[in-house]
């Protein structure tokens, strides 16, 4: 079988410890492929900054011929099959586009899709009219808590899901991934309204874009389930990361003594039955790895990976319906209409005006 070409757009700089200014997470995505040496070939990585492409393609047996600072060079000339994105997400659309337009057969991005409604759409449809599969790095669903979570929801443990619960940091950047794994839970089902406010009070930015301080919203899937997320101080309203209410019990994901981040209860119940996910936390070890041998496996496959970008639109459209329902203070209605960034917009009107960091 012929060897899946690999690209890397944005490598990045190495950090000792990783932060909101840099995760470095080509080096994950590399470590997924490079796992896979009968499918994969890393062949070529592009970064702004000639070092840091260099540092990497050493630590990752690139060529040295493999090394770009233009990404549109390295996709004329290496020619990669695959493309992995790795940069902050005002810069996703433009090399999702460039990607699709250069012919390659597949591209796994960084979450968030974008930093605006309009262009996360238009990824997914110009990567659907060139035949390319696009997908996005929601690694955590490959997690022993949420993985088994879903395998106890389908058993039927607590019945018919009724309504899933999140609690987490903002709803943009860490949402993203438990507003995709509301997604799997629901059956990949879309909203169709959305209520919420948002408060940003003080500037907070991830990787360059605004992420408010709190928030709180409903939605409704089509199927009739409800969903609720409390962000920033809010979180103790929820008590778990991640909650699913069901018609006779409950399944919760979160953080408790003894390394435990997974359990249930039914009803008639009055004690939780913790459930044994192994070494897996909330966050790893490992995930980006499964992550990428699910896309390639869909690759070689022909199949469809469940981290494709149709899935990611149904969170991020509640993500961008979420702001929305803040600039408009009333309901949402789905599908979403805008193309832009309404929390970007409130502050260039001066609607939201954060106190700026130091």
């Amino acid at each position: 079988m012929t060897r899946l070409r690999v690209g890397f757009i944005g490598t990045g700089r190495r950090k000792e410890r990783r932060d909101a200014f840099g995760y470095a997470m080509a080096y994950e995505h590399a470590d997924g492929y490079r796992a896979l040496p009968e499918q994969c070939e890393l062949v070529a990585c592009a970064d702004l900054v000639y070092d840091y492409a260099s540092a990497f393609a050493n630590t990752n047996g690139i060529p040295e011929e493999g090394i770009y600072t233009d990404y549109k060079k390295m996709l004329a000339e290496a020619k990669p099959d695959v493309v992995s994105i790795c940069t902050w997400p005002h810069l996703h659309a433009q090399m999702v586009l460039d990607c699709a337009l250069a012919g390659v057969k597949a591209i796994h991005c960084e979450k968030p899709m974008s930093d605006n409604w309009g262009m996360a759409r238009l990824m997914e449809q110009e990567c659907s009219r060139h035949g390319v599969r696009l997908t996005f790095n929601h690694q955590r669903r490959f997690g022993q808590p949420f993985r088994k979570a879903h395998d106890l929801l389908q058993g039927g443990s607590i019945g018919e899901l009724r309504r899933i619960e999140i609690a987490c940091g903002n709803i943009y950047d860490w949402g993203t991934h438990y507003l995709d794994m509301a997604g799997l839970y629901c059956g990949e089902q879309a909203a169709e309204w959305v209520i919420g406010q948002i408060d940003y009070r003080k500037e907070s930015r991830v990787f360059g874009a605004h992420v408010e301080n709190q928030a709180i919203a409903t939605w409704r899937y089509r199927n009739g389930v409800f969903g609720l997320i409390s962000t920033g101080p809010g979180t103790e309203l929820i008590g778990a990361d991640i909650r699913l209410l069901g018609s006779s019990g409950s399944i919760e994901i979160g953080n408790w003594p003894d390394n435990r981040h997974l359990r249930v209860t039914s009803q008639g119940r009055h004690d939780w039955e913790y459930i044994d996910t192994g070494e897996d936390n909330l966050h790893g070890p490992h995930y980006v790895e499964r992550a990428i041998a699910n896309i390639v496996e869909a690759i070689v496959n022909d199949q469809t990976s469940e981290l494709c970008a149709r899935n990611a639109l149904n969170a991020t459209e509640i993500i961008f319906g979420i702001y929305e329902s803040s600039r408009r203070r009333g309901r949402v209605d789905l599908p979403l209409t805008i193309s832009d960034h309404p929390m970007y917009a409130l502050i260039e009107s001066g609607e939201i005006h954060p106190e700026p960091t130091a």
